[in-house]
């Protein structure tokens, strides 16, 4: 199948390999000359046979607005738009009411699975109408992890409904990785125990605790047992405060999640062993940049002492921004 990738950086470039691997032709567009295919989108879209799919993989807010919004004057009547970045659900339904009335099928894909996704593949939870879901259902197909389509991807139901199921797992993995985080720091203060590394290493078999995280959290204390030096300040991509307002306005109760959130703002005023394992987390499977400490007193020596920052930071269409995955 052919695809249009709008959206090249962490996320969108290993989509694309994925894909490819797996004999789709995928056409990309990126404002790094070092990643793109094309010179534009509109060269992009001019490029894809009809019926167009296009996948737009940029920052949520006003850069996924502006890329739906051009595609829509592009794009034809049969064509498809998937927006894959981690949106606000409520986005969603704006976007099909721009495109429904031209005729351009619009689904919402919430995708999890980081850096790790170009190997593993990545969980889908997609939201839209029948057959435009199923239109792009080959794609969805060669990204997902191999075995049972059900076990890595979802038609949650209505359009929003893909990135609000996404928003909600981000919400979760926040309580996880702040259970975590707060077991590590037990562990590390009790002078009797004298291999916290191995601690978390004899959990991820067998225990009712294994998980993915927990395995990248061992992998991290392998290689820094104390995770000194890691910068506690933890950043939140709005995920967790979105799914937090959501159990608010719908009167679930959810202190866990809650506090793993608040824990996040603290993190930004001291540092915690607790932050550090979060902080270290976040690094290791959505390969956000951990700050560290040195790091810090030396931006604070000044502007001569830090490095500069790289082509992507400053290029909105580059990825899907500093989210979790």
């Amino acid at each position: 199948m052919q695809l249009g990738m709008i959206g090249l950086g962490k996320m969108g470039k290993n989509m694309r390999d994925r894909l490819r691997r797996a004999d789709h032709e995928v056409i990309g567009y990126d404002l790094d000359e070092d990643l793109t295919d094309v010179a534009t989108i509109e060269e992009l879209v001019q490029s894809l046979q009809a019926p167009r799919t296009v996948w737009v993989m940029v920052p949520h807010g006003e850069p996924t607005h502006k890329t739906v919004a051009q595609l829509g004057d592009l794009l034809d009547e049969g064509d498809l738009v998937i927006e894959g970045g981690n949106s606000f659900y409520l986005d969603d339904q704006k976007h099909d009411d721009h495109l429904a009335p031209k005729g351009i099928g619009y689904v919402d894909c919430g995708v999890s699975g980081g850096i790790w996704g170009l190997e593993n593949g990545y969980g889908l939870m997609c939201g839209g109408r029948e057959e435009h879901v199923e239109m792009a259902m080959p794609i969805f197909d060669a990204l997902r992890p191999e075995g049972p389509r059900e076990e890595g991807f979802v038609h949650a139901g209505d359009v929003g409904s893909g990135h609000y199921a996404k928003m909600v797992h981000n919400g979760i993995e926040y309580g996880l990785m702040h259970a975590y985080g707060e077991g590590f720091e037990l562990l590390l203060k009790k002078d009797i125990v004298k291999d916290v590394t191995g601690c978390f290493n004899a959990w991820s078999r067998g225990t009712v605790v294994r998980s993915w995280l927990l395995d990248l959290l061992v992998e991290s204390l392998e290689k820094n047992p104390e995770l000194k030096g890691v910068d506690a300040y933890t950043t939140d991509s709005g995920e967790g405060r979105w799914t937090v307002l959501e159990a608010v306005e719908n009167e679930v109760p959810m202190p866990v999640l809650s506090a793993a959130l608040f824990a996040r703002f603290v993190s930004r005023q001291d540092n915690s062993p607790s932050m550090q394992a979060v902080a270290a987390l976040r690094g290791a499977f959505g390969g956000h940049e951990v700050r560290m400490l040195d790091d810090e007193e030396a931006s604070n020596a000044g502007p001569s002492s830090g490095t500069a920052a790289s082509s992507g930071d400053s290029k909105p269409t580059s990825g899907s921004g500093s989210a979790e995955h």
